[in-house]
């Protein structure tokens, strides 16, 4: 019951957030909706108290198959924060804020003067 509990608040907050204007709160959002997804992958092996498994006789061992997705699930989330991130701060760099509304009202003209020419050589790279 608890992992439920914890669940459906993680989802609300996670769905709430990724509904947010500033593109910081929707890479918080994503990362709270992988830690879902996470926390439904390993409750979904069970979660059944079990005992030492080297001490007294052996007992059943724990599935293996939603431990690797769940870690699947965790290097998934862990890049799309990352990248969201990164794209936020790269985006309150160049146009001042991080509103994701506002990004179709911003000007071409502003956005191609950090544009890299065609045919720009490796020395004239940032």
């Amino acid at each position: 019951m608890t992992a439920a509990i914890i669940v459906g608040l993680l989802a609300a907050g996670g769905t709430y957030l990724v509904m947010q204007r500033g593109i910081v709160r929707v890479a918080i959002g994503f990362g709270l909706l992988g830690h879902v997804a996470t926390t439904i992958l390993v409750t979904s092996g069970g979660i059944a108290r079990r005992g030492v498994p080297f001490i007294g006789e052996p007992g059943t061992p724990a599935d293996p198959l939603p431990q690797a997705f769940a870690l699947t699930a965790i290097v998934i989330s862990f890049g799309i924060t990352a990248f969201l991130l990164t794209l936020a701060f790269r985006g309150r760099d160049v146009l001042g804020h991080d509103d994701v509304e506002d990004l179709e009202q911003s000007d071409e003209d502003d956005l191609d003067e950090y544009a890299l020419p065609a045919h720009a050589t490796p020395e004239e790279r940032p």
